[in-house]
């Protein structure tokens, strides 16, 4: 075990991409096959961020505003995005899922959320403890305040 930050940090950078794979994997499986990674991910971070500016999103997602746009004008065209005037700046354009995303999104969850679930099933109580633990304690430390997590932190235990 770490006895040190050093050693916690190595930690950290070892098993957070394993779990990241898995999470990410089952996403792919589970999402619609009409939609892809990036509009996953969009989708997600929309979720997450209600209202959200296509600024916000372009530079979340890492796209140009241009490439952004085009991406969100599919998920608007195919009504899982819907898009709004900011109602005190006409020039910012709001973003919020479509009752059709919100329910995409939701059922990949889902799906994801069973296979961590029984993955997790096999630790023992102890174990799990530890994990909830470890879990609450990098999410006080990396969350940006006042912020909920989007996308990449996925908040799989959402309610349906």
């Amino acid at each position: 075990m770490p006895q040190n930050a050093p050693e916690a940090a190595k930690q950290v950078l070892d098993v957070v991409p394993l779990v990241m794979r898995t999470i990410r994997s089952q996403l792919r499986t589970h999402r619609r096959a009409d939609i892809s990674i990036p509009q996953f991910r969009t989708m997600g971070y929309i979720d997450s961020n209600e209202g959200a500016s296509l600024s916000d999103l372009a530079s979340h997602i890492g796209l140009t505003l241009p490439s952004m746009s085009k991406l969100v004008d599919v998920l608007v065209s195919r009504k899982l995005v819907s898009r709004a005037e900011h109602s005190e700046d006409r020039r910012r354009i709001c973003l919020s899922l479509t009752p059709l995303g919100r329910e995409a999104l939701r059922a990949a969850h889902r799906s994801t959320e069973r296979h961590l679930v029984e993955a997790l099933s096999s630790l023992s109580e102890e174990e799990l403890r530890g994990v909830t633990h470890a879990m609450q304690v990098l999410r006080r430390l990396f969350e940006p305040e006042g912020e909920r997590a989007a996308e990449d932190h996925l908040a799989y235990s959402r309610n349906e």
